[in-house]
């Protein structure tokens, strides 16, 4: 389960420059991109800009060739640099990464620190996408910014999107949602809110909903695209595309269904809960799993993979379980009431007791009669 987010590539290059002192304002021009560092590392950054447009690509397919040039992007390894310069260029201080847009093509830049953290995704897919299209459509350009902020690099070093779900739960819970209609169109009236989510939303619907027509509506809409258009226009020639080969009626159901279907952390932990409680070992692990995919530091999880090991009679694997529980967060008194059934169970009477007397001691008006009860069985 381990990932490395694709940011590290480009924080080690930092870091390493940083600790030797390497000389300051180096610049590399590739095919799409030309990068400025205050760093000898602008040849490895724009290596990982390059891979970034690619995977951009595979999807929106515009011509490189009306580019005027290349991208480019600025990079400082000190934080305080990089604040000075996006507060002299931006007018305020942008958190890690930031792209600057001008209408004249030669000004615009991304922008980034060492630390650039999430926010390098979201502002380098906005560099690509403005360069071809300088005004898109809101949900186009806030939606597919959210879309690709989840890109990974995989322990085998390949980028890969790991699907974004954190707007989720935002969007589910909504007491009157817009239309997909409403989304499409923000550009023309009335902005629902919360925009960034909608917009998510709705790109994760054309994306992930299963049927061929919704994916070749979003990908036949980038080709009505204009350069010299506003987000207005640009908006409307996309909701006419659409509307045209789909009934908007049936959209907006499949749009609803399609976010119903799809469960948020919280549905997913009740189901895994559920599940475990009516014996159904296999989908409670199936549940749990489900959610680490999503947030690796999750407690809950773990606490229940422990348990479902227990029942298995796996304890080794139930110890390491419980372990990962506590490390991210779990209460102890109650793992350490968990820790001390696996130990007994697996014959390891005196650790047993160690762990049960540690939930009885944090925890006495829960544990510590039937801990003692249990202690004085186990030594006797």
């Amino acid at each position: 389960m381990k990932r490395i987010i694709l940011r590290g590539l480009l924080l080690c290059a930092f870091a390493f420059a940083a600790a030797l002192g390497m000389p300051a304002d180096t610049a590399v021009r590739t095919e799409h991109f030309e990068v400025i560092s205050d760093g000898d590392d602008a040849g490895l950054i724009a290596r990982e800009m390059e891979e970034r447009f690619d995977v951009y690509d595979r999807l929106i397919r515009f011509d490189p060739a009306v580019l005027s040039g290349p991208l480019r992007v600025r990079a400082f390894g000190k934080k305080e640099a990089y604040n000075a310069y996006v507060v002299s260029r931006f007018g305020s201080e942008a958190p890690g990464a930031v792209y600057l847009h001008y209408g004249e093509a030669g000004q615009r830049e991304l922008v980034i620190s060492r630390d650039a953290g999430d926010a390098l995704s979201y502002q380098s897919f906005l560099q690509f996408f403005r360069a071809f299209v300088p005004q898109p459509p809101a949900w186009m350009k806030e939606g597919l910014a959210v879309y690709f902020s989840s890109l990974v690099r995989s322990d085998e070093g390949e980028l890969s999107l790991r699907e974004n779900l954190d707007w989720l739960e935002t969007v589910k819970t909504l007491a009157n949602p817009p239309s997909p209609e409403a989304i499409l169109l923000a550009d023309t009236g009335e902005r629902p809110e919360p925009f960034p989510a909608l917009a998510w939303s709705l790109v994760s619907f054309f994306l992930n909903s299963g049927k061929e027509e919704y994916v070749r509506s979003l990908t036949d809409s980038f080709m009505v695209l204009s350069a010299d258009s506003s987000a207005a226009e640009n908006a409307g020639a996309v909701m006419k595309r659409i509307a045209r080969w789909n009934n908007m009626e049936n959209l907006a159901a499949d749009y609803r269904r399609y976010l119903e279907s799809r469960k948020t952390l919280v549905e997913l932990i009740a189901g895994g809960q559920r599940a475990y409680a009516g014996g159904d070992m296999a989908g409670a692990e199936a549940a749990f799993r489900a959610v680490l995919e999503r947030k690796a530091d999750h407690y809950v999880p773990y606490y229940y993979l422990g348990l479902i090991a227990y029942n298995a009679k796996n304890y080794p694997l139930a110890e390491e379980h419980y372990f990962s529980s506590l490390g991210y967060g779990a209460e102890n008194a109650l793992v350490f009431y968990a820790l001390g059934l696996n130990a007994a169970a697996a014959g390891s009477n005196a650790e047993a007791a160690d762990y049960l007397r540690q939930a009885a001691e944090i925890a006495p008006d829960r544990y510590r009669e039937k801990a003692e009860d249990l202690i004085a069985r186990l030594l006797n």
